[in-house]
């Protein structure tokens, strides 16, 4: 009898494949990004039927670090963990690469892989992954918060909590199981959980009384405030911005806090780092600024190009929920550690209790307009831009500087943007500002209108992050920004929006190269070496998958679409946008980096 009839008649077999999908499901867990394998088998039996009684289910990747990537960009926009599998052997190191960015970016994130059976281990079974053969275990301990092999039935249980639960612990990052095939196999009289997982992770909203008060001292006594806002903040963005309008305290963003607020913010000052903005780098060092308050911002290369932290000590308030950044901010004059949300609540209160400062006028979310005139917006941006001309430049073929100004005009407002390693987060970071018009109040904190992945910088990220982010965000419009060269590597993930049916615009930056490399190697003197591709047409290319292709030579040709149309669709677009290859993208700052090391 087929095993589904057994189920429907309440006699099927529980596994342990089912007890560790109904702890997902404890957790609000939607889909298991992955790619499925022999050794891996009984779990996609056991998500089999957690998908027919409307339990956690099966995505199906093209390749298994586009499986963590879409687990990746999936929590940043649910705030859900992201969960993704591979068999064994070669599948579970395919997926390194995506985990390893997840560790850089602090994901949290349980990745399950398979193993052979216990009683093949040591004898040369095919991909073996144990402590005799290439030990995936022993792999994963340097990307992973945890990492560990379950080798009887009876620590599953216990190992998967503790996994879970280190996940979610500051730093956050993903963790790792190792199950070999004849354990997750094994059955047991139910697969009810014996622990509730959502009541044991439940943090509760404390701070270090003393350190705000003294962070409410400091925020009175400054002058002239300023605000450096990165990714972290994102659950508190809102009160942090009420407080910033409170305090008329100007504001400037980590590139990975770019996306939470507003380019048109009167307080905006644009982004620092890597491909920023002068206008924001200057407050930085400016003596005019009497405080800079550090809010959930990790300082990597990405972020503080261009800027040294350690000369500016006395003036530095450090506030964040871990002690992650501590050493990378030691030199602050205050450090503040606590539940963000529960931080700024208590600001705010105190501020209010004691009449300080009269706010700004406030615009809320529902003044926002989803039809802005372009002109009329920008006149509002309170941060420069170089090359100003090429961002209204007709030139054909189009400037990706005029790019990314229109990218805003053709797309809804809310649209959520991701841009992928390499020239596409470049261009994006300075050039591209969606007419998000939200001043304060509370915010939606799962993510904001702009993404990239720093650090580790993997391309083709923002391809798989893109379908895990429209998975999670079905009611949101998702553009990604790649380049060609991320698109060759990684495109294939594309036919999972087919099959999902999920209305993502994937924006090809096309320049025939590896165009950071090729720019890089002008600027530093370099050889000019191995950074061309070979000319493509990517909007044939998309056909082919059954994807609607456009090839978009002109700012003209861009603004002929009907942007808003292109998410009503069951499925995706690609807009093959044949940009000037001779744009040299605004990463100075990063070449002078390579120069000095290189001296």
């Amino acid at each position: 009898m087929p095993a589904y009839e057994l189920e429907a008649e309440g006699t099927a077999p529980h596994e342990y494949g089912d007890l560790l999908l109904n702890y997902l499901e404890q957790l609000g867990v939607e889909y298991v990004f992955g790619i499925p394998g022999g050794a891996i088998e009984p779990f996609y039996n056991a998500l089999a039927r957690s998908e027919r009684r409307g339990g956690p289910r099966a995505i199906t990747a093209r390749h298994e670090t586009g499986a963590v990537f879409m687990a990746d960009g999936y929590w940043r926009n649910s705030g859900k963990l992201g969960v993704c599998c591979s068999t064994t052997g070669p599948g579970a190191t395919n997926m390194i690469t995506g985990v390893a960015s997840a560790y850089e970016n602090n994901i949290p994130m349980l990745v399950i892989t398979a193993q052979t059976a216990l009683a093949t281990f040591g004898t040369g079974g095919l991909q073996e992954s144990s402590c005799t053969g290439i030990d995936t275990v022993s792999i994963f301990n340097h990307c992973c918060r945890y990492s560990t092999l379950v080798s009887h039935q009876d620590q599953l249980e216990r190992k998967l909590v503790t996994a879970i639960m280190t996940a979610f612990t500051e730093p956050m990052g993903p963790v790792h199981l190792s199950i070999p095939i004849d354990l997750m196999r094994k059955t047991l009289p139910n697969a009810t959980p014996s622990i509730d997982l959502p009541s044991l992770m439940r943090k509760p909203g404390v701070f270090d009384e003393e350190a705000v008060g003294r962070l409410y001292t400091e925020l009175k006594q400054a002058k002239n405030p300023l605000f450096v806002i990165g990714d972290d903040a994102s659950e508190a963005i809102g009160l942090i911005l009420s407080l910033a309008v409170r305090l008329n305290a100007q504001i400037v963003v980590t590139p990975h806090g770019k996306g939470l607020i507003s380019p048109y913010h009167p307080l905006f000052r644009g982004s620092i780092g890597f491909s920023g903005h002068r206008s924001a780098q200057e407050l930085l060092t400016s003596p005019e600024i009497d405080r800079i308050f550090i809010i959930g911002a990790h300082f990597g290369e990405w972020a503080s190009q261009g800027w040294e932290p350690q000369h500016h000590t006395q003036r530095i308030i450090d506030i964040e929920e871990g002690q992650s950044n501590l050493t990378k901010l030691p030199m602050a004059a205050l450090h503040v550690r606590g539940h963000l949300e529960t931080i700024f609540e208590t600001l705010l209160k105190r501020l209010d209790k004691n009449g300080h400062r009269k706010p700004l006028k406030a615009v809320t979310a529902n003044d926002v307009s989803t039809d802005i005139a372009s002109e009329s917006v920008e006149k509002s941006q309170q941060f420069t831009l170089d090359e100003e001309d090429k961002y209204c430049s007709d030139a054909i073929p189009i400037k990706p500087q005029r790019l990314m100004r229109e990218l805003p005009n053709i797309f809804p407002a809310n649209t959520h943007y991701l841009a992928d390693a390499g020239n596409s987060f470049s261009w994006a970071t300075h050039y591209l500002h969606p007419h998000d018009r939200r001043i304060a109040g509370r915010r939606d904190a799962k993510g904001g209108l702009f993404r990239a992945s720093l650090n580790f910088a993997s391309m083709g990220w923002a391809i798989g992050s893109a379908i895990g982010t429209a998975l999670a965000r079905r009611d949101k419009p998702v553009v990604c920004i790649t380049g060609d060269g991320s698109l060759l590597m990684s495109g294939q993930e594309i036919t999972v929006a087919i099959q999902e049916k999920l209305p993502v615009v994937f924006v090809i930056l096309n320049d025939s190269a590896y165009g950071m490399v090729k720019h890089g190697q002008q600027m530093t003197g370099g050889e000019a070496i191995a950074a061309e591709l070979p000319t493509t047409n990517f909007a044939a290319f998309a056909e082919a998958m059954g994807v609607e292709g456009h090839i978009i030579y002109s700012a003209d040709d861009l603004l002929q679409l009907d942007g808003h149309a292109l998410f009503k669709k069951q499925g995706p677009t690609l807009l093959d946008v044949r940009i000037d290859k001779d744009e040299v993208p605004p990463f100075g700052v990063r070449i002078k980096t390579l120069k000095q090391a290189n001296e």
